[in-house]
């Protein structure tokens, strides 16, 4: 979103630049709550139609506009979390929280024209990596919320209360219940350079279809899931043990005809993207235990790679 200038040459009202400088926080915000970039920048858009709807004298009266801008965008996110569950039963296979690419990879053209904003990136930390967006999404809404906006965005529970509807109280269980489930789920982490090397090795063997190779980088019990949303030949279960996710990686390049393996940064961690005729059509994230490859999710789902695509 590009602010021009008003006619005639004049400056920029600081009351508006104020406004609109909170949008990537907000962006972030609604990223982490939602797992999908797009529904992310819908709420965000919503929260300013409901800040313009307002009189001037009204906004006047708030008296920080960037924590009640914060405070929309958050119910808004928990209504549509709240939705989310019954949307999903009519989504086709299974769904995967929005790959996110480094920001200094983030494709800036779109098919439809319009250019992306550099507030419309995302800050990549361990919030946003894969493994924990997926342990965020078997969470209750609330969990969520509290715990997101408590632990990742420092909020006081009071604040956290006023805009789930609970109790301070209610809330602190909420964010200690979400701790819990991350914490049972987290797997030892590997270094960063490990890791890297790890997606590399695992880069190297798929190109040169060294079937031993893939199955010694996989732990026996590797779980990958794809997330197509319905694209054709994508795998509408998730596969569980390394000969099967093995298969299926070999015959997806067989499918795709010059087909380019790359790494890039997925959600801030050494991930891989898979590339046809220039275009990206598959992005890799990876959860690494020690020196072998836990879960791989895949993304094939065309609305989730727009910053991956030229269009």
């Amino acid at each position: 979103m590009t602010i021009q200038s008003e006619p005639g040459g004049g400056r920029l009202d600081p009351g508006l630049s104020a406004i609109m400088g909170e949008r990537r926080q907000l962006i972030n915000l609604a990223y982490r709550l939602l797992g999908s970039l797009a529904d992310a920048e819908d709420v965000v858009q919503e929260t300013y139609t409901r800040w313009y709807a307002m009189s001037r004298q009204q906004q006047d009266a708030i008296e920080s506009p960037g924590a009640w801008l914060s405070k929309v965008a958050s119910r808004l996110c928990l209504n549509v979390l709240s939705s989310a569950r019954a949307r999903r039963e009519t989504y086709v296979g299974e769904w995967v929280p929005e790959p996110l690419p480094d920001p200094t990879e983030w494709i800036t053209g779109r098919s439809d024209g319009i250019t992306v904003d550099p507030a419309d990136r995302v800050t990549l930390d361990e919030s946003v990596n894969m493994a924990f967006l997926v342990v965020l999404e078997a969470m209750t809404p609330a969990e969520r919320v509290a715990f997101i906006l408590h632990d990742v965005f420092r909020y006081s529970f009071a604040e956290v209360a006023e805009i789930v509807g609970r109790t301070p109280a209610a809330c602190r269980q909420l964010a200690s219940s979400a701790r819990r489930r991350i914490r049972a789920s987290q797997a030892p982490a590997a270094l960063a350079a490990q890791q890297a090397g790890v997606v590399r090795d695992f880069k190297q063997a798929w190109e040169a279809k060294d079937i031993n190779a893939l199955i010694g980088l996989l732990d026996p019990d590797a779980t990958a899931i794809a997330d197509g949303g319905g694209v054709v030949g994508a795998a509408l279960r998730p596969m569980v043990g390394a000969e099967q996710i093995v298969r299926s990686l070999v015959n997806l390049e067989g499918r795709l005809r010059n087909l380019t393996i790359m790494e890039r940064t997925v959600n801030g961690q050494p991930g891989l993207i898979a590339q046809q005729d220039g275009v990206t059509v598959s992005v890799y994230a990876f959860e690494v235990a020690g020196e072998r490859i836990k879960r791989i999710w895949a993304v094939r789902n065309p609305d989730k790679l727009r910053p991956w695509t030229t269009g």
